[in-house]
């Protein structure tokens, strides 16, 4: 754990018959024990099943990690990277990388509408040319889901700024994304993409800027 930043705090949901929640149960004690997790909850849902309940755990073991909500079986080593990563941009990234090429999108836009942290992130996914296929088509649904909020008319900047990417489809993506915004502050971003000289953004800018005036 980084000097700059506090050990994360974990939660652990577990059952009575679970045959791997022993073994993360000894794991997150061995984090503990070396300061990489700072406290350490553990509920038997079968005891307690309320919490579950209220959180949607459907399955065990689960464990909260800082922001991070981990489910089915992980390693030692697992949990150490997760609690490592807490608190940083990249780690977010990372997490939200996860949940989306695993189709968690209602968990990972949930996450997105509470935090700000969670927005950064990511557009950090979506700005980077490694980021797959599927992590796309996620970050693509939360960006529909979202369309004509005043969540995303508040990434009209940060959109804006993606619009001279050096790659075609992050342009082109990120001008799409702006057309769903509705702000008039897009258009500005958008414009400049008609002359772009790639023919499929040209093509995006026009049908975001005609979205926009509609």
């Amino acid at each position: 754990m980084s000097a700059s930043r506090p050990a994360p705090d974990a939660l652990l949901l577990m059952g009575t018959h679970c045959p791997w929640c022993p073994g993360v149960l000894e794991s997150l004690n061995k984090l503990l024990a070396d300061g990489a997790i700072a406290s350490l909850e553990t509920v038997n849902i079968e005891e307690q099943p309320g919490l579950a309940a209220d959180l949607d755990v459907r399955t065990v073991p689960w464990v909260r990690i800082g922001p991070f909500e981990l489910e089915g079986l992980r390693s030692e080593r697992e949990l150490r990277e997760w609690a490592d990563k807490a608190g940083s941009a990249n780690g977010l990234a990372a997490y939200l990388d996860e949940l989306l090429s695993s189709g968690g999108i209602d968990k990972a836009l949930g996450l997105v509408r509470r935090d700000p942290a969670g927005r950064d992130a990511l557009l950090m996914l979506f700005a980077d040319p490694e980021t797959q296929l599927n992590t796309r088509i996620g970050i693509s649904a939360i960006m529909e889901d979202l369309d004509g909020s005043e969540l995303l008319q508040g990434l009209v900047e940060p959109l804006g700024e993606l619009t001279r990417h050096a790659e075609a489809r992050i342009r082109g993506d990120a001008c799409h994304y702006l057309g769903l915004s509705g702000s008039t502050k897009a258009a500005i971003y958008i414009r400049p993409l008609l002359q772009d000289n790639d023919a499929d953004v040209r093509e995006v800018a026009a049908e975001s800027l005609a979205r926009l005036k509609g």
